[in-house]
């Protein structure tokens, strides 16, 4: 199940209804769909797509989606820190970045112009999207797994355009559940010499 958090007021909401409301105003939708007994272990990228062909046709409908794909992240992915690092960086993207969650979790640290940083802690069952235009960026959790269906409008799919703020930097890198806290500041003083 998801959480939204807003660290710098310590909000924060598990219940779907609530999350789709906080997130509405921002042009993120959120859904779940169901993950039990839809895939069997280790399923192909292939046999991920027919296990949700009818939920991902009717969101290429809704969306304008031409292409769907499967990413499957683990530890042993070959370059996985730099990969990572392509999308832990504030960025934007010209079109949504649409992810429904097979396995593993996630985190999307959203920055609206409007209202402080919020985060998205996604895990299997969910489904986000993150409106073109938006500041944001994506971590995975402690367990650096995560397998995701993506939906996109160009058959090339999108690359991030980097904002060069360096906001992410002031939050914890990595989600670790009901322990996520963002990472403070320091803030180092210097002695004081006596006169």
């Amino acid at each position: 199940m998801a959480t939204v958090r807003v660290p710098e007021t310590g909000q924060k909401w598990q219940q779907p209804a609530e999350i789709r409301s906080f997130l509405a105003p921002f042009g993120i939708y959120f859904e779940q769909w169901p993950v039990e007994g839809r895939i069997q272990g280790e399923a192909s990228s292939d046999e991920i797509l027919a296990a949700y062909a009818p939920e991902v046709n009717a969101l290429k409908e809704r969306g304008g989606y031409i292409t769907a794909d499967v990413i499957n992240v683990t530890p042993e992915v070959p370059g996985l820190q730099a990969m990572l690092d392509r999308f832990n960086k504030e960025h934007t993207h010209a079109e949504d970045e649409v992810r429904f969650i097979v396995k593993g979790r996630g985190v999307f640290h959203i920055h609206p112009s409007s209202a402080p940083v919020f985060s998205i802690e996604v895990e299997a069952g969910d489904l986000i999207n993150v409106p073109a235009g938006t500041e944001h960026w994506f971590d995975l959790c402690n367990d650096r797994t995560i397998r995701a269906i993506r939906l996109f409008r160009e058959k090339a799919g999108w690359t991030p355009v980097y904002t060069g703020n360096t906001i992410a930097d002031r939050f914890q890198p990595l989600c670790f559940g009901p322990q996520y806290i963002p990472v403070q500041p320091r803030i180092e003083t210097l002695p004081a010499f006596a006169a």
